[in-house]
């Protein structure tokens, strides 16, 4: 671990653990690390690095177009903001121009222009995030990040922070569960003002949805969003913290743990309204569903307690994607829910809709009811093999 202590640390010694940085600084001597890569190698973490942010004071697609070549790797342009990307031996480089920014009004996007390493660090959200490593053995940051660093805490680098990016609140949340920081005094007192004077109402849904959604892939994203539940987001949150914790010990690894960690925080929002406020944020139609799913989960739960035999029970779940089933097991139904997430819901029948084709059922409603029915006597174990099967679906289509 880095002794924290002292002005600043020996990077270039640090640095030696990266090694996909090996081929970068032959090739671009005058790039500078910046990001969660000089974060991960302050906290001990260096070697599991594999993505790397890259700061250029000039043409950064020309520098990654030059990288991707003598890396013989894949370059992708992001015309709009000036960057670039590079994907090569298993590591993933980011390349950005160095830039100022000055905001317009509260929560817009901000006007950019490019600038130097210095001013691009102080246009950064946390002191942390704000050092800058060059090969040769400069290191910029802004003022405190050391210090910050030494003691674990969060600041920000100027009083209109958050006013000017609110999405930043969301961010503080993110790091400090994640890295387990503290928050500085005045920083904390400036988030708590700019949530209750209403900056993130100033901020688009969409940008709101995208750190939101980052926000529920952390590790202790329950922690995080119990921490966001009361502001003003759109809708009320409530994170019940053992009722997700029994829900994810149910859960397949084919499950997502983000959707059913949101949807069990907002079985309160009425169905319309939530549907309406997850396109806002810009959850993509599948993900806006599931999360409806299990904001539903009640309602499963009480029918898969009262069904008595295995068919029922699909009966009860069909349809409901499986982070659903889980809260519902949570709920009170967890004998029921564990049967169908490990086995019930993998039963398959030994027939198909060109069998009952065959046989003469005529192509229509009569096929999903006849193939339905096998399947119920399957899963109730009256129909183990194909002509079990087939017997049951041509009784039942007529």
């Amino acid at each position: 671990m880095i002794d924290l202590m002292g002005p600043s640390p020996d990077f270039p010694a640090q640095l030696d653990e990266l090694l996909g940085l090996v081929p970068v600084a032959a090739t671009l001597p005058h790039a500078w690390l910046v990001g969660g890569a000089v974060r991960d190698v302050l906290l001990g973490n260096g070697a599991s690095v594999v993505d790397f942010d890259l700061l250029i004071e000039g043409d950064a697609v020309a520098a990654a177009e030059q990288l991707s070549a003598a890396l013989d790797g894949t370059v992708t342009v992001h015309e709009r903001f000036g960057t670039a990307t590079v994907s090569a031996g298993g590591h993933v480089y980011d390349l950005a121009t160095a830039r100022a920014e000055s905001y317009p009004a509260p929560g817009a996007l901000p006007d950019v222009r490019p600038g130097t390493v210095k001013e691009d660090l102080l246009r950064r959200d946390f002191t942390v995030n704000a050092i800058a490593i060059a090969f040769d053995g400069r290191v910029e940051a802004a003022p405190h990040a050391f210090e910050d660093f030494a003691a674990r805490r969060l600041r920000i680098l100027h009083d209109a922070s958050f006013r000017d990016d609110p999405t930043r609140l969301l961010r503080l949340v993110r790091y400090a569960t994640r890295l387990g920081f503290g928050v500085e005094a005045e920083t904390a007192a400036l988030a708590d003002e700019a949530v209750a004077g209403g900056a993130l109402a100033t901020v688009t849904p969409a940008r709101i949805g995208s750190e939101l959604r980052l926000l529920l892939r952390e590790p202790a994203a329950v922690a995080a969003l119990a921490r966001v539940a009361g502001w003003p987001l759109g809708v009320s949150l409530v994170v019940d913290a053992s009722l997700v914790e029994r829900a994810a010990a149910l859960l397949p690894p084919d499950g997502r743990a983000d959707l059913l960690l949101l949807g069990s925080a907002c079985r309160s929002v009425e169905s319309v309204a939530l549907a309406s406020w997850l396109d806002a944020l810009g959850f993509p139609a599948r993900e806006r569903d599931t999360v409806a799913g299990v904001a539903r989960a009640d309602g499963i739960e009480g029918r898969l307690v009262g069904a008595s035999r295995p068919s029922e029970l699909a009966t009860v779940v069909r349809g409901a994607p499986i982070e659903a089933v889980a809260l519902a097991g949570a709920l009170g139904a967890p004998d029921a829910a564990r049967a169908w997430i490990s086995d019930l819901r993998h039963v398959r029948l030994a027939i198909v809709g060109a069998d009952l084709l065959a046989a003469g059922i005529p192509q229509g409603e009569a096929i999903g009811r006849a193939l339905a029915a096998a399947l119920n006597a399957r899963l109730d174990g009256a129909a183990p093999d194909r002509d079990a099967q087939l017997a049951v679906a041509l009784a039942a289509a007529g």
